[in-house]
């Protein structure tokens, strides 16, 4: 293996089963290992803060990395969002070079270590339960929302105080009903003479979290435009995918996350039925995390990995769709330009722009790409530590979205596109979309409305 090589990235599974796993001096050698293959490499400079930080330890230091205190890595750890950018689009010391370098899998393993001896802060330890969250959210929504919203002097300072939420990010609204209550409710009808139809395509359409108590709108449209296409369907939701817990090192959790899910959509997958995710982080933990996470010797793995083959984001269905069998006509043009971020989570599924080619499909569609961080990084996004950093890590493609002045700004991530919005609007540029939407399937199904 040479630096350069064209040879494709490989991941090993991550062995937290492992008394070496947890051991923290020779976590504290890993970690001086890569830090220093970093700082001479300097690639990923622009990425995150994570770098930046490192980088100034070391430029510091009369000794270079020698001279900086263990106890000072925290900063570099904590200010990884597992993008996987590094690790898939910048990083020429990845396996299967013999430097072995897998920079978030390492950051994972130092919040594993560090939540085990010190705990997970309790206000990030709150805001990612998001099944409990959403279930009580929704059951509320009018309340909640109303609580949660910026500017509120009597909530919001309160939330600042007792779980460090930053006063100023922008939280998500939950939906008066859950995507699952919506979808029983108003089911979409099936077209039987779409192509998809004739080829017998049928899909378990994975919730995710954020489309069943956040973004109910996501989901509809997607079952829509998988209606309209001739796909059957049905909509499973086990939990959580499990990455806020990824972010915070909990790996026995994001274990039982994946056997929740493999044991939910084995019968599924055996009847015939490909599974869909609504949004790009669940389906990069489905199809790639999952299986390097639960224990080799567990019995559920193979489960785990027949469900990782079977997996789908929602843009790569609809775009396979369209290639294998054709796209069901109908669709109208939009009455406006499209700014489309493609989201980091999405770029990691290395399966190129398809939430822009999905966007494509539409008729006289003119569509302005952004392939660059959006800051927000799950909770990254909205601590009070963090909502400033986050901002300035997506200042420029908030900057992009604000010139663009398009009537639509879409991402594959929700937050992503809520987050690019709000960077937009601390710019004090005009650059508010003409409708809410938030993911590109929702354009897709409002052509098709026409």
């Amino acid at each position: 293996m040479r630096e350069g090589s064209l040879e494709a990235p490989v991941r090993h599974p991550i062995d937290w089963q492992s008394p070496e796993f947890w051991d923290e001096a020779k976590l504290d050698k890993e970690l001086r290992r890569a830090f220093d293959i970093c700082h001479g490499c300097r690639r990923c400079f622009n990425l995150c803060d994570s770098f930046p930080r490192l980088f100034d330890l070391v430029d510091a230091s009369a000794d270079e990395l020698e001279g900086v205190k263990s106890s000072d890595f925290k900063s570099v750890v904590d200010a990884c969002t597992l993008c996987d950018m590094c690790f898939l689009t910048k990083c020429p010391y990845v396996p299967p070079h013999e430097f072995n370098l897998d920079f978030p899998h390492l950051m994972v393993r130092a919040r594993a270590v560090q939540a085990r001896k010190e705990g997970v802060p309790f206000g990030v330890k709150q805001i990612t339960e998001t099944d409990r969250n959403g279930k009580i959210g929704c059951s509320m929504s009018g309340l909640a929302n109303w609580a949660g919203k910026r500017g509120n002097a009597l909530t919001r300072p309160a939330m600042e105080g007792i779980l460090g939420l930053h006063p100023d990010a922008e939280l998500p609204a939950f939906a008066p009903a859950t995507l699952e209550r919506q979808a029983a409710r108003a089911k979409p009808s099936r077209n039987p003479a779409a192509p998809a139809a004739k080829a017998g395509r049928k899909a378990a359409v994975f919730a995710t979290c954020f489309a069943n108590y956040n973004a109910t709108a996501i989901g509809m449209a997607a079952l829509d435009v998988l209606a309209k296409n001739g796909v059957e369907t049905e909509l499973v939701y086990p939990g959580c995918c499990g990455m806020p817990q990824l972010e915070q090192g909990d790996l026995a959790r994001v274990t039982e996350a994946a056997k929740t899910a493999a044991a939910a959509f084995k019968s599924w997958i055996e009847k015939g039925y490909d599974v869909v995710s609504l949004t790009p982080s669940c389906s990069l933990m489905m199809k790639f995390e999952w299986p390097l996470i639960v224990p080799g010797n567990d019995p559920a793995l193979a489960d785990v990995k027949k469900l990782a083959a079977a997996t789908f984001d929602i843009s790569e269905y609809v775009v396979d769709l369209a290639k294998r069998h054709g796209i069901a006509p109908g669709m109208k043009p939009l009455p406006g330009d499209v700014f489309m971020h493609v989201a980091c989570h999405s770029r990691a599924q290395n399966f190129g722009q398809k939430g822009v080619e999905m966007l494509r499909l539409i008729p006289e569609a003119k569509i302005q790409v952004a392939e660059r961080c959006s800051g927000h990084g799950g909770s990254f996004g909205v601590m009070k530590g963090t909502f400033e950093v986050a901002l300035k890590v997506g200042r420029p493609v908030a900057r992009q979205a604000a010139e663009k002045k398009a009537a639509f700004v879409v991402s594959e991530c929700p937050l992503a596109r809520d987050h690019i919005v709000q960077g937009a609007e601390k710019l004090d540029e005009d650059s508010g979309p003409v409708e809410n939407a938030r993911h590109p399937i929702e354009l897709l199904a409002r052509a098709y409305r026409g």
